[in-house]
């Protein structure tokens, strides 16, 4: 076995999922390694994720169909999956004792439904191979010299054979990487939700959608999926879809624009029709007593106020025009997004690193010698649902793989 004098320093700038995972796969007979993080703790986004239960991954386990939840990085990523996806994800964490599950939604979960299991798990990987984790180590330059870098912190100064640029999507970080001479795509935000003022919405929050549809005419997109409305406007799946499919485009109209909303997932004339068979089923029925569509009566009673139809007005009596102001009301509610919020503190961006400057063969800089960059601080994200983390493992993974295969 090589003494330390042998080994080959790697430093990992930023102690999150990409650069635990990394440094949990490195040979600990071929590397010393030195993670540094700029927070007193590591792994925060890992702590806080799936509302502290941590979404670990997804059973998606084909590549090709895994890739269609990623807006940005999906042709990259494939060959990526190819050679680790979910599925490796499960079998790595299971290896070391963590029982998982996965959920009716697809979505997996330590049985413990802790993220604090995920946490301890890297940790002391990472902890009994010697490795060490330097908290509170703010990156201010990094240097090419010679044949290594010096990595400069607030209190220290490093060298180091490889560099793993796993920092998230800071501006600092990428403003790090960008002086090194990577191009970076402007960050914007994804995964949020809409900010909508409508007195309709107003006392509703709370109130859930399982088959809604949402769409968005001026940027030609629609998704479907369950939806939620709360104090702010709208969120939940849906929603979600479509901020991070076109944030781009979002930011560029200021998130002001105008959604389509239709709450029950059916068409027009479907809606229409269902009315229509219950009139002529119940004559005699009130309309506000009337279960006509799988919604809360509280929310069908603010549909007849929005349509202005007269909760005691008995079926047969709703007109022609009624019905019809009713079911566009249920199904092309146009409403008015006036901004976002962030979904939860699940904190997502689009934009990074260009991607046409990272090897996906090894996530190696196409500028930089013996330099890797991984996790979200490449212009790289998914969908929510536990694809972000795992482009985070599949890279990291890659990353290890090719340093442990160089010495």
């Amino acid at each position: 076995m090589p003494n330390d004098m042998d080994k080959k320093s790697v430093i990992i700038i930023g102690g999150g999922a990409a650069g635990f995972f990394c440094a949990a796969n490195l040979d600990k007979t071929k590397f010393q390694v030195k993670i540094l993080e700029q927070n007193s703790d590591v792994l925060q986004k890992v702590k806080i994720s799936g509302g502290g239960r941590c979404n670990v991954t997804h059973a998606c386990f084909d590549p090709k169909e895994l890739v269609n939840f990623y807006p940005r990085g999906n042709k990259e990523l494939l060959s990526v999956f190819h050679r680790f996806q979910p599925g490796d994800t499960m079998d790595w964490f299971e290896q070391k004792g963590v029982d998982l599950k996965i959920e009716d939604d697809n979505r997996i979960f330590p049985e413990s439904n802790s993220s604090q299991t995920i946490i301890d798990t890297l940790v002391n990987v990472v902890h009994d191979k010697g490795f060490e984790v330097l908290t509170k180590s703010v990156v201010l330059a990094i240097e090419r010299t010679g044949n290594q870098y010096t990595v400069t912190t607030t209190s220290d100064r490093y060298s180091a054979d490889y560099i793993v640029f796993a920092t998230g999507s800071s501006p600092k970080s990428l403003k790090l990487v960008q002086n090194l001479g990577h191009r970076i795509v402007e960050s914007v935000p994804s995964l949020f939700t809409f900010n909508i003022k409508n007195e309709f919405l107003t006392d509703l929050p709370g109130t859930s959608f399982p088959n809604a549809e949402i769409s968005i005419p001026k940027l030609k997109v629609e998704e479907s999926g369950p939806m939620l409305i709360t104090h702010w406007g709208l969120s939940g799946p849906a929603v979600l879809k479509i901020s991070a499919w076109k944030a781009r485009e979002l930011a560029e109209l200021k998130y002001q624009t105008e959604a389509v909303v239709n709450f029950l997932g059916l068409d027009l004339d479907d809606a229409s029709e269902t009315f229509y068979q219950f009139k002529k089923d119940n004559p005699k029925k009130s309309i506000g007593n009337s279960k006509i569509f799988e919604i809360t009566t509280r929310f069908w009673h603010r549909i007849l106020w929005l349509s202005k139809v007269d909760l005691e007005k008995s079926v047969s009596n709703i007109s022609a025009k009624e019905l019809e102001a009713v079911v566009k009301n249920l199904c092309a509610n146009v409403m008015k997004v006036s901004g976002k919020s962030t979904y939860k503190d699940e904190f997502v961006t689009a934009g990074g690193v260009e991607l046409k400057e990272i090897n996906f063969r090894n996530m190696s800089s196409r500028i930089l010698p013996d330099f890797y960059i991984a996790g979200e601080v490449l212009n790289i994200d998914a969908v929510t649902g536990g694809f972000n983390f795992q482009a985070c493992w599949s890279e990291a993974w890659l990353i290890a793989e090719d340093l442990n295969g160089k010495l």
